[in-house]
């Protein structure tokens, strides 16, 4: 059994597509089938129901995929491991952070935890919360910082991670200001602008954490939405920019959007209860990791807010 076939595997699961598994791992289709097929026949029964669309696991593939996730992240995390060890740079600390986060809250909550303590290298990887997932799982950062929302749980949630709240935050609906400075498109008539058309709406794509988030919490809204989608990124900061043009609604950080709206060029589109409140939380894998690493864990709970919960 080779390492390859569990990445392969991995990939075919998280996406349900042969070819497009296939593009992603870098290989022709036939290829790709044929080390499927030599994972199913070291375990000896068919992990994938190929007579759906998309391809879907069968029960032993559902068994399956947990042992897959953990040995390829366990495997690569050593080897990453192995590799730092015999030098300084095994006290080297490996962050993967949304976007957003990267921008705000990362740069203070470090500059907040050095006062504490002295910090070893610092390596930051910014990039979608679909992306930084992948990156945990595979053991090539030690630890994740993102939005969370008891709604839109995290595919780390599983029992190889753990987790605890280092913040908050609220993702506030805005857009640009009329002339008047009103919102140009409010929320108060449920999404629906006056002329009983949906309200235009820059939306997050899949690969955002804030988009599961937002989409997850619609059920709380004080009214049923009518959106039309104009535009949709993972980035948070062009779907800033978009709405201070005037080109829809967006929900965003507050810690992004401060300026914005002290100086005017974002205003509210509705009141509190279309708000959504969030937490800033660090993950981690559940096993042992280097010394650095366990230091800085000990050092950011101790530092969290009282209120916040070490996810177990």
């Amino acid at each position: 059994m080779e390492l390859n076939w569990l990445e392969d595997f991995l990939a075919l699961a998280e996406c349900g597509n042969f070819s497009r598994a296939a593009e992603g791992r870098n290989l022709t289709q036939p290829a790709f089938s044929r080390r499927i097929r030599a994972l199913e026949d070291w375990t000896g029964t068919p992990l994938f129901d190929r007579s759906t669309q998309p391809v879907g696991l069968t029960e032993a593939g559902r068994r399956f995929r947990p042992f897959a996730d953990e040995t390829v992240r366990r495997l690569l995390q050593g080897r990453e491991e192995a590799r730092l060890a015999g030098g300084a740079a095994a006290t080297a600390l490996r962050f993967a952070a949304t976007h957003a986060l990267s921008l705000t809250f990362f740069p203070t909550w470090l500059s907040r935890l050095e006062e504490q303590a002295r910090l070893g290298a610092i390596h930051l990887l910014s990039d979608s919360m679909q992306a930084c997932e992948q990156v945990m799982t595979q053991g090539q950062a030690q630890f994740l910082l993102c939005h969370a929302h008891a709604a839109a749980p995290s595919r780390l949630e599983a029992g190889a991670f753990r987790s605890t709240a280092v913040g908050s935050d609220r993702l506030v609906p805005v857009c640009a200001p009329d002339g008047s400075g009103a919102p140009r498109h409010p929320l108060s008539g449920g999404g629906v602008s006056g002329d009983g058309s949906a309200l235009p709406h820059l939306a997050y794509s899949p690969e955002s954490g804030m988009g599961r988030i937002v989409t997850a919490a619609r059920g709380g809204f004080p009214a049923p939405l009518a959106l039309d989608t104009v535009f949709t990124s993972h980035l948070a900061a062009v779907l800033r920019t978009l709405a201070r043009d005037g080109r829809g609604v967006v929900w965003l950080p507050d810690s992004l959007i401060g300026e914005d709206l002290a100086q005017g060029r974002l205003v509210r589109a509705g009141g509190a209860g279309w708000e959504i409140p969030v937490e800033v939380r660090l993950y981690r894998p559940r096993a042992r990791q280097s010394p650095a690493a366990e230091a800085f864990w000990a050092l950011a709970a101790e530092q969290a807010p009282q209120d916040g919960r070490d996810r177990e």
